[in-house]
Order: structure tokens, then sequence, then C-alpha cells
């Protein structure tokens, strides 16, 4: 650790004796609490679960799940009965489509269009029921087929009428119907996206089409799940939109190797999809038989939320939230969120480390990149990043990033490696620079996460070598890898691409958790990288004198280094920002009941007076408890402000550039 005083940590007013036994409890709490840790692993923690039977919008009005099985509804019984139709399909409801159909070209009549639809998906069911594939497919068609004319014929335009429930109705059918389509030819392993199929009934045959519509790979895509299939466990909202379309996961393939972008996708990523299906028939053709021309297309929902359907703008049925728990739920992802092993095995978590998208990168979108705390991962930010892109003015404008990073080490060496990989991922991605949303970065930094942001933003002057050593670092001896290692550590500039940080419950000025008791009980618990101890281990044989403690490169650790006598703290706060960079704050405070506290205002870890800064362009006080004070509503509210903020303070700048350019134009 960095050297300080020896003062009593403690600041307790208890007798002594009573000081030692509440000093006691701590200890073997945590010892305990460490021990477990180690011994169990990773969060068993469910994000989805599978439904038994699937979600549909239509059980209740058909009655699908009905022992006596489904029915079409009273009012199309009732439009059925109006044309003389009702005793017919009494007497066999496959016979009598031929009727209704015919009957529907002669009336053009919506109420008669809608039964059909319904009656087609009721039948198609039926037939699913007794193994008849073929059969369910051709119902289904139909179904789709014409209620999509319901909502889209220009013959029905005047007698269109959206508050009617039916219209929704007429919806309704639609997407299940292409649902129940599309599961059918998921299971011949017929769904693949810009291919064209042809697909026979026993009574007519189809071409479809399919498209992307997406900044996807054709080939991008591994197979498809149906979000209807699964129910939300863990994320606190789940985020939808109701029109048209079917809510799809898309399981993501890698699709080179040797691409370096791969790197930032983490293996089993899973995207939010749409897929419609555009039904199109010859001008003039009879309904009776017709074999439409449809297009298959998939939509991507965080660049579009509505389409343009026989020149109407109707918005798409969504879901953003179930394929991120599919992701979440995934055995790739749970290898790679070992919150646990990153505090207690750094060496060992080291080949996870780096930035992480899980949405496809775009160069017209500002990085949002969240960095997570102690004892923790990206996992954490998962119901702040599902709700902040639920809204339509920032999932249009940011795209958001993940950084991962072994939590056990010291914070100043995770902020080297931020650095590094921040400028390696600029060199991958924008090797030209041209992207100029990437220089409008935000950082997010939760707790250890925001100390760890905050120095990609400060300039370390000669402030931090001075720390470790009164003598320049030219007199540093030893092979030369571990003298740049070293100096690179505490020499360094801002990143310029960074405009905002906001910290989140952060120990600016350290924090009294880490005090004597759990720095000895972490120095047991974490192993630090032998490699890092050895070099440090013979930089200090090898400069006998150069360095004031010894300490700071042989045995530092997270708790250590969040101490707060460290002398790193004021160096910090003194030292040399980018100007250009704006900072805001948000701060946990509860009423603390336990008899083993100080009492001092804080969050249950960080006390209040260490989360504040003078610096801070915003800050907002949230009641909530350290590790939680990020998934709070209000906090992620803020952060939303402060995005908003973001984007209006650059397009204002554009603005008045954009002016100061056509005057000098003139």
């Amino acid at each position: 650790m960095f050297p300080g005083s020896k003062r009593d940590l403690t600041g307790s007013s208890l007798p002594k004796p009573a000081i030692i036994d509440a000093l006691k409890i701590r200890v073997f709490v945590v010892l305990v609490l460490l021990t477990l840790l180690a011994t169990t692993g990773c969060t068993s923690t469910r994000y989805l679960s599978n439904r038994s039977i699937r979600e549909n919008a239509l059980e209740s009005q058909l009655a699908l799940l009905n022992w006596r099985g489904p029915k079409i509804s009273d009012r199309s019984w009732s439009a059925l009965k109006r044309f003389g139709l009702s005793d017919l399909y009494s007497q066999g409801a496959s016979q009598s489509l031929e009727s209704i159909r015919q009957s529907i070209d002669k009336t053009d009549d919506a109420e008669l269009i809608y039964a059909l639809s319904e009656l087609a998906y009721v039948e198609g069911k039926r037939s699913e029921r007794t193994g008849d594939k073929a059969a369910a497919l051709n119902f289904y068609g139909i179904s789709l087929t014409n209620s999509y004319d319901f909502l889209f014929s220009e013959d029905l335009a005047m007698g269109r009428n959206q508050y009617d429930p039916q219209f929704r109705g007429a919806c309704e059918l639609y997407n299940e119907s292409l649902e129940d389509t599309l599961r059918l030819l998921c299971d011949d392993k017929k769904l693949r996206p810009n291919h064209t199929y042809t697909i026979e009934t026993p009574e007519r045959k189809f071409t479809v089409r399919t498209a992307m519509r997406g900044a996807w790979d054709a080939n991008e895509f591994d197979h498809y799940e149906f979000v209807s299939d699964y129910k939300i466990q863990t994320l606190h909202n789940r985020h939808t939109t109701y029109g048209l379309g079917v809510p799809l996961v898309a399981v993501r393939r890698p699709l080179d190797a040797n691409d370096p972008k791969e790197k930032y996708y983490p293996e089993g990523l899973s995207f939010a999809v749409t897929a419609l299906m555009r039904c199109t028939a010859k001008a003039g053709e009879k309904r009776v038989g017709r074999a439409p021309d449809c297009i298959l297309e998939f939509y991507d929902p965080l660049a579009v939320n509505q389409i343009n359907l026989a020149s109407d703008w109707v918005p798409l049925e969504t879901d953003l939230t179930t394929p991120l728990a599919f992701f979440l739920d995934s055995p790739e992802f749970r290898k790679r969120n070992l919150a646990t092993e990153g505090l207690l095995n750094p060496n060992k978590s080291q080949a996870r480390r780096g930035l992480y998208m899980i949405e496809p990168y775009d160069p017209n979108r500002i990085p949002v990149v969240m960095v997570h705390g102690l004892w923790s991962s990206p996992l954490t930010w998962m119901d702040m990043f599902n709700d902040l892109r639920s809204y339509p003015e920032v999932r249009s404008r940011y795209q958001f990033w993940f950084y991962l990073y072994p939590s056990g080490q010291p914070f100043w060496t995770s902020a080297t490696q931020l650095r590094t990989d921040l400028a390696d991922m600029r060199k991958t991605i924008d090797p030209d620079e041209k992207s100029h949303p990437l220089d409008q970065m935000v950082l997010v930094g939760h707790s250890m996460g925001g100390l760890v942001s905050r120095m990609q933003t400060i300039e370390s002057g000669d402030d931090f070598w001075n720390i470790v050593s009164d003598q320049p670092p030219e007199n540093v001896r030893g092979p030369e890898e571990d003298r740049v290692k070293l100096v690179s550590a505490l020499f360094f500039k801002p990143n310029h691409s960074v405009r905002r940080v906001v910290t989140i419950g952060t120990p600016h000025a350290g924090c009294n958790f880490a005090n004597n008791y759990t720095r000895w009980v972490a120095r047991k618990m974490i192993k630090l990288p032998q490699m890092t101890i050895s070099t440090g281990q013979q930089l200090a044989r090898d400069n006998p004198g150069l360095f004031r403690n010894n300490d700071m490169l042989v045995v530092s650790n997270a708790i250590d280094s969040l101490a707060p006598e460290s002398p790193i703290f004021p160096v910090m706060a003194r030292a040399k920002r980018n100007p250009d960079t704006v900072y805001h704050n948000i701060v946990g405070v509860i009423e603390d009941r336990s008899f083993l506290r100080r009492g001092q205002p804080g969050d249950g870890i960080v006390e209040l007076t260490s989360a504040r800064t003078p610096d801070s362009a915003s800050e907002v006080v949230v009641k909530a408890e350290h590790t939680l004070i990020h998934t709070t509503d209000k906090a992620i509210l803020e952060v939303r402000r402060i995005l908003l903020e973001h984007l209006q303070d650059i397009d204002s700048r554009n603005r008045i550039a954009m002016i100061g350019y056509e005057e000098a134009s003139k």
C-alpha cells in the first residue's frame, strides 16, 4: 500500500474492550464471508426461465388452452351468421373456408375478413394438435394474409376503425399466426435471412423472401429463439413496445476469429430482433386461392421502432429485455462473469479483462463505458443498461460498452489497464480517428470503478511518482520491461476523448472499510499475480533506498489501495484535469443502525464526506446502500438526464460551429 499515518482507524469513543470486541466481530465476519466466496464460486442467479406454454396474446380470446379445443370468438360467430355461413362452419370448418372466401370476394366486408383470419388460426392450432404440420402451415398462412388485408387493404380503408378492439385483435392475429408460421419453419431448419423459400401446402404455394433490415451480416446469427418462450426472472423491468411483428432472440455466431474486432463481442451474445412479413398481391387479384408475394424482414429494434407498410407508419412489436436476459443466462456469459475470482485471484481473471460490446458497434453513436467496482463485474450494470436503452432518445445516440477487470488489484493498476484498453479499442475500430462520436465518450463508474474512470481524465505530472520516490525515474535500475511498466503506471496524460465522468458511490477520499484489519484479511485471501509480486520484489532489491515504501510494489491489493490515509487521494484531488471533461456525482445515504459502525452519514461502505467532490457539475443523493445505488430508479434517471444534457451541449456546439462556418463562407 501507499505509506501513511499510523492513526487509530476505529475513531470510536467506545471503551477499549468494546472496541476490541467489535473489531473481532468485524474481522470474523469478513473472514467467513471471503472464505465462503472462495469456495462457492460464481452466483447461480437465473435471469429467465422457460415457460411451460408459450405466451400468446390470443389465449383468452380464442380459448386456446380450453380442454375442448380452441374456438372462434362470439363476434366472429356473429359475422358468420350475418352472412348465412354459420351452419356451414358447424358442419366442417375446413370445408367452409372456400365459401367464406367467396363471400368475402363479393362483399369485401371487414368483419368477415376478420372472422376468416380468426377461424383459420383456430384451425391451424387444431391441425398442430393432430400433428398435421402441412395443414397447420396452410391455415396460419390464411390467417396471416387475411389479417394483413384487414389492417392494410385499400378496399377496407373507409371502414377500418383503429379505435375498435377488433383492430388490435387483427394485429394479434397477424403477430401470432406469423410466429406460429416461423416456429414451423424453424422446426424444419428453413429460416435463414437473405434466402428465398418456397412453401408448399395442400392448398397453395408460397414464395417467401427474407431480408435483413439491420446493421448485421446475413450470416451473423447462429439460430433464433422466441421471446414468448421465456419469462424474465431477475431484471427489474421488461421493456417492450406494442405493434406488429414477432420479437426474437437472435444468438450471434462469431464472423471471423481473425478479425480483431471479434474480441469485443463476448461469446454467446444475443441480439433483439423483430421479424415482420409483408404480404403483397397483384392489383385486382381476387382473394380466393391467391398466393401473395411474401417478404420476411428482420429488424433491429434498437435502430428502428416503426416502419412503413402500405403507406402507413406502423410501430414494431419489440422486446429489448428478454434477449439481454437470455445472454446473461448463457453458460458463456457465466464463465466470464466471475466477480469473486476477479477479487480473490486477479491473475487468473486477467485473461477475461477488457472492453465488451453487447450490441453491434455503431460509428455514429457515442460510447458510454460502464466500469464496475470492487468484487463486482459488468453484471452489476444490467438493470441500468436495460432501462437506459429503453428510451429512444438515448439508444438512438448512445451505445453501451462494459469494462471487465480484476477488481482485487489496486485501482491505479486497473486505471492503467483501462487507459491501454481504450487506446487499443480506438486503434482497432477507428484507426483513422474519423468517428467524432468516439471523442464524446462518457464513463460511468460505480464504487472503485469511479476512481478507475476518473483517473482517465487527469494528468499525473510528477506528483504520482513523488509518492513512491524522491529520485527521478531515470535512476531506477532493472529490466527495461519492468521499468517501463512501473513508470507508465505513474506518468500519464488525460484521455481527451472522455468528455463526461459519472461516479456513483465512489470513495474519492478512500474508504474506512479499508482499515488495518480488513487489509490484513485481504492480504491473506487475495492472490496477487506472482509476476507482479516478483517484479516488484526485484525492483526493490535492485534499487535499495530509492523507493519510499516497498509495500506498494509487492503487497498492494484493492483493499490496500482504498485506505483513507493513502497519499494518492490528495494527489488525485489536486491533479490537473482535462478542461473539456465534466464530472457528475451520485452518492448514497442510508440510516446506519449497525452498532459496529461509527454513525457518519454514508451508504454503509463509503462515507458521504468521501463520496462528494468539489468539482462535480451536479450531485444527486440517493437513499440506498452502497451495492444498490446504481440500480435505483433515481440514479438511473439521473444518468439519463446527464446523457441528454451531454447531447444538448454537443448539438449546441455543432450549431454554433455551423453558423460560424456559414458566416465565414459568405
